[in-house]
């Protein structure tokens, strides 16, 4: 930084002030940036809000200086190697373009304000923003004019525009009209690409060659059908890839559009003098750190300053950066793959009022069990997320041994996080769901450890009833290396089922279960049968379960053998002792609890250099709070479900050892059928029939 520079921002601190909010947006062009950035400054000064995004900027001034001083250590040897390796990934990538697709984004205009117009006409010419004063979602293109927009404190909103009037958020309301839209779109193309409730992706190729239309002439047809269809106006923007189509969209808001042609020479025109703040995927942070260390500032730049991009940078975000330079982007459509997560959130106005807080998560409960209930997943995996009235994001997050959906479960687990951090002052709660599975019916080869203890006992019943007509059932039990079941209804429970759900077993299922007086196993239809599980196991039996007297043991008892195996943990339907389910998450939390430990104290080996994650490798600089507590999470997440897969694993290893060791032993073992006296009364069935082949 120059001394001119230095002075002139001491005397005009707010010139240092970077905010999100001073980046142009459509329909900011004409505003004064300066006089935008010294109300909020002014208007902040003092705040949380304020220390935190200036702890932001330090991060990124010190980011920035150390970039310089590795830039500066740069010999030419090292510059002209670097040369080598970018011209080389220039020429890889320039070769693999792809001109054949067409690609539209359209865009709605102000999408949240422009319906709450359209349903209040009163409010067409004013300035108006949805949100509150605590947060902005959108504002129209009046309130545009003064600085006003999405992502804004609504008090830094109302500074800048005195006569600012608010709308609240209405999200049922916008879903309706974005369904509508959708309508339109998947005339065009069955498969698009929803980004969010205003914006898609459409592959429009097929539709230009069908129609034998331009892709300007199915890009206002689009547009005018929307019009139609919800009375609301779009922006579109039609490209060779995703990445330009996006730009191009943004070029003639509103109510307009934008056509680049699928020629290399125009992309590169049009491409070379683009700000690289108008690229999807540079954000803030990003875009001074290019500018302040290598001095670029168009997409043009980066091809220029290629080598210094590959001796400071990863290779993945070189990449991203040699492919912006190039105009390149996505052009095969993406393929439907299974969500990885599906999330939540609410901002308001900080407090500390624990029944507000609590309604709060119901409310954003109530929308993730929507939400996924329509695209018909379950989830194991629910991340909590909180932003205090200082700024700081909090994650916590549990791993649980079911899948659930639900609004009831979802707030059960999110209330016991949330429980844990209180007291404390919020301004925003959020949740998130992944490990995904999709909705259905329970699996019937999905087996537990439960139903081995079970079915054993089962088989064992079935092998004595068996015996009448001199057949050994034990020769298809698991024990024997193969595979017997017993059937009830739509359940099929197995001799060893690792990974069987009986919570999910309605009263008559588990009835079926129950043993009858003559040593064989029945159906029953009485519920009385079944109030304790050890009951439905009884003495009667040749064999029987034991009571478990601790949580960790579980006995088997076999004719005049006793084996005892250490398990983990072993539930029957939820209610053996000291296993509940509550307690299985207790211990997912406990685990969840050390994993946050280590990750806060030792963020700087998760975080290598202070930004790249060294598990992955993923840039995030500490001013990116939000998606770094996220990528954290998603690692831990991982180990969780990992630590889990583990623990099963463990407690089946175990099983199976006590297995073998009992059929070594003699345990379990066929035993030899007795001959019968030629002078009795009865001939076993299978000298009947033995004898009957002979004679025929």
């Amino acid at each position: 930084m120059q001394t001119g520079e230095t002075s002139e921002q001491g005397a005009r601190p707010w010139l240092s002030y970077h905010t999100v909010y001073t980046n142009a947006k459509a329909g900011m062009d004409g505003v004064d940036k300066e006089k935008v950035q010294r109300i909020i400054y002014e208007t902040s000064k003092g705040s949380k809000y304020f220390e935190n995004e200036e702890r932001k900027e330090e991060f990124i001034r010190q980011k920035i200086e150390n970039m310089r001083i590795q830039c500066a250590k740069l010999t030419a040897m090292d510059i002209s190697h670097y040369q080598g390796v970018a011209d080389k990934r220039i020429s890889e990538l320039e070769a693999a373009r792809d001109l054949s697709k067409i690609w539209l984004h359209v865009d709605m205009d102000a999408f949240y304000a422009a319906v709450e117009t359209l349903e209040n006409p009163s409010l067409k010419g004013k300035p108006m923003a949805v949100g509150s004063m605590s947060m902005i979602s959108t504002a129209n293109y009046e309130a545009r004019k003064f600085g006003v927009r999405a992502a804004m404190p609504g008090f830094i909103a109302r500074k800048l525009c005195p006569d600012l009037i608010f709308v609240h958020t209405n999200f049922k309301k916008y879903a309706y009209y974005s369904e509508l839209t959708r309508k339109v779109f998947q005339k065009y193309d069955p498969n698009f690409m929803a980004t969010s409730l205003d914006e898609a992706y459409l592959d429009i190729t097929e539709v230009c060659k069908e129609k034998g239309s331009s892709s300007e002439e199915i890009a206002e047809e689009l547009r005018k059908g929307v019009y139609e269809e919800t009375g609301l106006t779009c922006s579109a923007g039609v490209a060779p890839n995703r990445l330009l189509a996006k730009v191009c969209s943004d070029i003639n808001k509103p109510n307009g559009q934008f056509i680049l042609p699928n020629d290399r020479m125009a992309i590169m025109t049009f491409i070379s003098s683009l700000p690289i703040r108008k690229i999807g995927g540079i954000g803030k942070v990003t875009e001074h750190i290019l500018r302040n260390v290598l001095g670029i500032n168009t997409c043009e730049d980066m091809l220029q300053k290629s080598a210094f991009l590959f001796a400071l940078f990863s290779r993945s975000s070189t990449d991203f950066f040699l492919s912006a330079g190039l105009g390149l982007g996505g052009t095969d459509s993406p393929q439907v793959k299974l969500r990885k997560s599906i999330s939540s959130e609410r901002t308001f106005s900080a407090t500390e009022d624990k029944e507000l807080l609590y309604q709060k998560l119901a409310d954003i409960a109530e929308t993730l069990s929507n939400d996924m209930q329509q695209e018909g997943l379950r989830g194991r995996t629910l991340t909590l997320k909180l932003k205090t009235a200082t700024y700081e994001v909090r994650t916590r997050a549990v791993s649980l041994q079911k899948y659930i959906c639900s609004s009831e479960d979802i707030l059960d687990q999110a209330l016991k996080l949330l429980k844990s951090e209180l007291p404390l002052s919020l301004r925003l709660i959020g949740l998130r769901m992944s490990h995904f599975d999709k909705l259905g019916p329970a699996d019937p080869m999905q087996k537990t450890l439960t139903s081995f203890v079970i079915s054993r006992n089962t088989c064992e019943k079935a092998t004595s009833c068996s015996r009448s007509l001199g057949a050994d059932a034990s020769d298809n039990c698991t024990m024997c290396g193969t595979e017997t079941g017993l059937s009830t209804d739509d359940h099929e429970i197995h001799l060893l089922d690792p990974g069987y759900d009986y919570n999910s077993m309605e009263p008559y299922q588990l009835n079926q279960l129950s043993c009858s007086d003559d040593e064989g196993c029945t159906p029953s239809n009485d519920a009385g049968e079944m109030k304790n599980l050890h009951t439905l196991m009884s003495s009667k039996c040749p064999s029987k379960l034991s009571q478990i007297n601790t949580p960790d043991l579980v006995e088997f008892h076999d004719t005049d053998k006793l084996q005892k195996v250490e398990v983990e943990s072993v539930a029957f339907f939820g209610k053996s002792k000291g296993n509940s389910v509550d307690q299985r998450n207790k211990r997912g939390n406990l685990f969840y609890d050390k994993t946050v430990l280590s990750f806060s104290q030792e963020g700087q080996t998760l975080w290598v250099d202070g930004y790249k994650c060294s598990l992955c490798g993923v840039e995030l600089p500490p001013s990116f709070v939000e998606e770094r507590q996220e990528h954290s999470d998603y690692h831990l997440a991982e180990m969780l479900q990992k630590e889990e897969s583990e623990s099963n694993s463990r407690d089946l290893m175990l099983v199976n050892g006590s297995i073998q060791k009992a059929k070594s032993s003699g345990v379990g073992k066929r035993k030899k059928q007795k001959s019968h006296p030629k002078d009795g009364k009865h001939i076993p069935i299978d000298v009947f029939f033995d004898r009957r082949n002979q004679n025929m």
